[in-house]
């Protein structure tokens, strides 16, 4: 029982001092892609935490559960997890741990068919403004070109994934600009950051009181945008994409100090036109090797009474 809540309170921990450790980090926006994979690790390791107490908490509560969590362990093993005590608490945890399981399953269910839902019918207003012409396929142009004063540009996910452009943004965009946008949204598609984003949000809605989650969502949607225009700027140049910004979203009113509410693009567009030198690569894998290192811990807490027990 005691393994069950070191590892409770292990995940709870990191679930609220992660994100303030994380908030502090001076090299995210230098290294978005390093960040992103520094919060999945984060996560992951809050959720193995949780998923490992609910184990042992079930196997303490229940003979037949503990039967095929140590299914082959000698003897020695499975009395130096104590399981046999606390039993009425530890039913208690693990029915709200495995209560938090199926929650946390069925808000990322409901998160992926909302998405699928809002691209069929993004899909169905393609397919009514950019009607099939005879001859052609549907969904056979990875490219879409609608009619449309308003500058825009999207990437539509899905089994057949295509990048809708409107004649307002192409009127604007210029050569590498055009160029710069259109590796941008390809930059989404190949790093799949929609599903980063189904995730982080399926977590912050199913859980909106735990800390770790919410930051996690904010900062998923802010660094794949990161992400994003680094991955357009080393093809096209920083000044390319930045102005590419500008000109998308110079209408809505973003840049004029005191009118617009999104503050990101312009934190963007600055990120992009005062570049700072990227991490040294030494330092990258070192911040890499350490976050994969983190989902080791609860593995190592879960395992240390057994080993000492095999010692």
């Amino acid at each position: 029982m005691m393994v069950s809540i070191a590892l409770l309170l292990l995940g709870a921990l990191a679930a609220v001092v992660a994100p303030r450790l994380l908030s502090r980090a001076d090299w995210r926006e230098r290294e978005p892609v390093v960040a992103l994979w520094v919060w999945q690790c984060v996560v992951a390791a809050v959720l193995l935490s949780f998923a490992l107490s609910m184990v042992f908490s079930a196997a303490a509560a229940w003979a037949s559960v503990r039967g095929h969590v140590f299914v082959g362990a000698p003897a020695g093993v499975v009395r130096a997890y104590a399981l046999g005590a606390h039993r009425p608490w530890a039913a208690m945890l693990a029915i709200v741990l495995a209560s938090g399981g199926l929650w946390t399953a069925a808000m990322l269910t409901r998160e992926i068919h909302t998405s699928r839902e809002r691209r069929r019918q993004r899909r169905r207003e393609l397919l009514v403004r950019s009607p099939v012409l005879p001859g052609e396929e549907p969904g056979e142009e990875p490219l879409v070109v609608l009619e449309g004063d308003k500058p825009d540009a999207w990437w539509l996910p899905g089994a057949a994934p295509r990048l809708v452009i409107t004649t307002g943004a192409l009127r604007r965009l210029k050569g590498r600009g055009l160029d710069a946008v259109l590796a941008h949204e390809q930059g989404h598609a190949r790093a799949r950051h929609d599903w980063l984003r189904h995730c982080s949000c399926a977590l912050a809605n199913g859980f909106p009181q735990v800390p770790v989650f919410a930051a996690f969502r904010d900062e998923i949607h802010r660094l794949v945008e990161l992400a994003a225009d680094d991955s357009a700027s080393r093809r096209y140049g920083h000044r390319a994409i930045a102005l590419a910004l500008v000109e998308l979203n110079e209408e809505r009113g973003v840049f004029v100090p005191g009118h617009g509410t999104d503050t990101e693009l312009p934190q963007r567009v600055d990120r992009l036109l005062s570049p700072v030198p990227r991490l040294a690569p030494a330092r990258r894998l070192r911040l890499t090797a350490a976050a994969a290192l983190v989902p080791a811990v609860p593995l190592l807490v879960a395992l240390v009474p057994g080993l000492r027990a095999l010692g």
